[in-house]
């Protein structure tokens, strides 16, 4: 991708330019480790990082453009683009710079507190099966058709994004499946995408540090639908589950055809049957194309719900029942969501992603469905996120276990210790008959739960999922939950 300068400054009108526009830009990025030479370095910003700082590391690696907000001494053959707002001018020239890829294929947008990265990976693999070409963005993964890189953000900023899209759109997809985050919407790093299909799986709290207050999250999450009509694209569906309070309220004001799904005949999707077995479920849906019936390799009511955004989707976009069912029917499940955990254990260990209040919930009581003993819950809560959700996640626990190991989760900057305290606060008034365990550390939580369980427990560690890592105040180590349970029996066999 190349572009002249002096093209992009017509973007930005308010720009003041020091030095010459006679250049020629083969990159845009926010983060000097990844300057080439042809970069423009566009230094934002953020809570913990400001892009003026690394100017000097950005011109040893090449760039020769970069835009500011700040005044700068650069060296005289680097151009300075000074803006009021370098969020504001990043906005407006990465979808250019890119070429608008994101009205090029078909968009599809799953939005929600939980559910995004199940449902959009069943999206995906029932695309594939139709035969399109399809690009991945998600929480886990970015995929290009079978390219698959790890993802950093569940939506990543409007530069990465773009650039993502641009090699999608030359990898030849038609499809991009994605998750978007309310952060996102909410920071407009969707800049440029015209979606086709947006569908919101749940809305529940989560977030409240970045968003204030529930009714700010909700509002976030709305933009996806109340713009959703807007732009050149034809054929464009809004996709709602009507068992969720806000649907209802962000329904009203869409202005696109509706597809809505839930547990009730009133809905164009509902299950008509459905069997929760430990390794599988039975569901059998109606559908405006007629019934289909299906066994799941994954299990949970949460799933359905999944499954049922998942169908939605694909109706829209005119997949057919066949096709849908198939897939389905071979479909065994994303890694840290509900993962059952084998390395010869007596009990049942399961691994989630769950940390949200709604998330835990969710799973615990799926968890339950399957337990003949005792239902442990290994959980703890994000530091430097939302500290309001923590007492209400002790409460769930101790209302749905029976025994509990309160641990760290990712503390990043906070204290582990007052992370937990907070967790304390929801177990107030705890029956005697509960076992309540504080272990700090997460790798000593899981063994201490591994070690007491008996025969016909359930044993679920909730709040990492997929993760292998845990952010610690001064590093980042290598952690996986899925590990510490084989690593502890690899050791006793």
């Amino acid at each position: 991708m190349e572009k002249q300068l002096t093209e992009l400054l017509k973007l930005i009108p308010k720009a003041k330019v020091r030095g010459t526009t006679d250049k020629l830009l083969t990159d845009l990025t926010t983060d000097s480790r990844t300057v080439v030479a042809g970069s423009l370095f566009i230094c934002v910003k953020g809570v913990h990082v400001d892009g003026h700082k690394y100017i000097d590391k950005a011109y040893a690696a090449g760039a020769r453009c970069v835009i500011v907000e700040e005044n700068v001494k650069v060296p005289d053959d680097m151009t300075v683009i000074k803006v009021p707002d370098a969020h504001a001018a990043m906005i407006a020239i990465a979808p250019w710079f890119y070429d608008y890829p994101g009205k090029k294929m078909r968009m599809l947008g799953i939005t929600g507190t939980n559910g995004k990265t199940t449902t959009t990976n069943i999206v995906r693999l029932i695309l594939r099966k139709a035969g399109f070409k399809v690009g991945l963005i998600g929480t886990i993964n970015i995929m290009i058709e079978d390219e698959i890189e790890i993802s950093h953000n569940t939506t990543p900023d409007v530069v990465d994004l773009q650039k993502i899209l641009y090699r999608m759109e030359q990898a030849g997809c038609q499809y991009v499946v994605m998750e978007v985050s309310s952060h996102a919407l909410a920071l407009n790093r969707v800049a440029g995408c015209e979606y086709d299909v947006a569908a919101l799986t749940n809305i529940t709290q989560d977030h409240l540090d970045f968003h204030g207050t529930f009714e700010n999250y909700r509002e976030a999450k709305a933009l996806l639908f109340t713009h959703l009509h807007e732009g050149e694209k034809t054929n464009k569906c809004a996709i709602f589950n009507m068992d969720d309070y806000s649907s209802a309220i962000i329904k009203a004001r869409t202005k696109t055809p509706i597809i809505t799904y839930g547990k009730t005949p009133s809905n164009d999707i509902y299950p008509l049957d459905f069997e929760v077995a430990a390794k599988h479920m039975h569901l059998k849906l109606h559908t405006p194309v007629g019934e289909m019936d299906m066994l799941l390799h994954i299990t949970g009511e949460f799933n359905v719900y999944n499954v049922m955004t998942a169908v939605a989707v694909c109706l829209a976009e005119k997949i057919s029942k066949d096709i849908i069912v198939s897939v389905l029917d071979g479909f065994t499940g994303v890694p840290g969501r509900f993962q059952l955990v084998e390395a010869g254990q007596p009990y049942t260990v399961i691994v989630d992603y769950a940390h949200t209040p709604d998330g835990l919930d969710n799973v615990l009581k799926t968890a339950r469905e399957i337990t003949k003993g005792k239902l442990w819950a290994v959980f703890g809560c994000g530091g430097d996120r939302d500290n309001k959700k923590r007492p209400i996640m002790g409460r769930i626990a101790l209302e749905l276990a029976d025994n509990l190991v309160v641990t760290s989760d990712n503390p990043r900057s906070e204290d582990p210790e007052l992370i937990i305290k907070d967790i304390e606060k929801g177990l107030a008034g705890a029956p005697s008959q509960k076992q309540i365990v504080k272990i700090t550390d997460r790798h000593e939580a899981i063994e201490f739960a591994m070690e007491h369980a008996a025969a016909d427990d359930v044993i679920l560690i909730a709040g990492k999922g997929h993760e292998n890592y845990q952010i610690l105040k001064d590093k980042t180590i290598h952690f996986d939950d899925c590990e510490v349970v084989r690593d502890y029996w690899k050791d006793r066999k």
